[in-house]
């Protein structure tokens, strides 16, 4: 990722963490516009070659947050905002992202486990449920119930996308 691309996406970053620590939820109007100005800019700046890489980066941060968002690990909003990354930073950037913030992810949430001290009943809910899905063959079993863990991804976003930079 640029360096221009890089400080140019940081707004639309900030706006989506603060968003979604309060309510849990990244509005549209932050998605939608981070996704146009980084497929404008990558269009105007680095003409078709740039716009080429911008929606393969885009197509490839909602490709994979879909999949995610089907499994319900993660909200519409955060399919959209890596839309967006990929627009930004394209398609290896998007990528490494999406590793980086499940990485983080999974750590803050076996800290939250940990605290909660709900560890072995947590390890026997997934294990059962992942016997149950390779048996029976039913992503839809892998949905937990209203009991499920949830914290607002961007905790684990944001550090994966500066990783993600850090590292490219």
């Amino acid at each position: 990722m640029a360096v221009w691309a890089f400080w140019g996406f940081l707004p639309f970053l900030a706006a989506a963490f603060a968003t979604d620590l309060r309510s849990m939820k990244i509005p549209n109007v932050i998605t939608v516009s981070a996704l146009a100005s980084g497929l404008l800019l990558q269009g105007l700046l680095l003409g078709l070659p740039g716009l080429g890489q911008a929606l393969a980066g885009a197509l490839t941060g909602f490709a994979i947050l879909l999949a995610m968002y089907f499994m319900g690990a993660v909200g519409a909003g955060d399919v959209k905002l890596f839309a967006a990354i990929g627009a930004w930073g394209g398609m290896f950037f998007s990528f490494q992202v999406v590793i980086y913030s499940v990485l983080f992810g999974a750590v803050i949430g076996w800290m939250i486990v940990l605290w909660r001290r709900e560890a072995m009943r947590t390890v026997r809910r997934i294990l059962g449920k992942t016997a149950v899905f390779l048996l029976l063959r039913s992503p839809g079993l892998l949905k937990e119930g209203p009991e499920r863990l949830r914290f607002p991804f961007m905790l684990a976003v944001v550090p994966g996308f500066l990783c993600a930079y850090i590292y490219y």
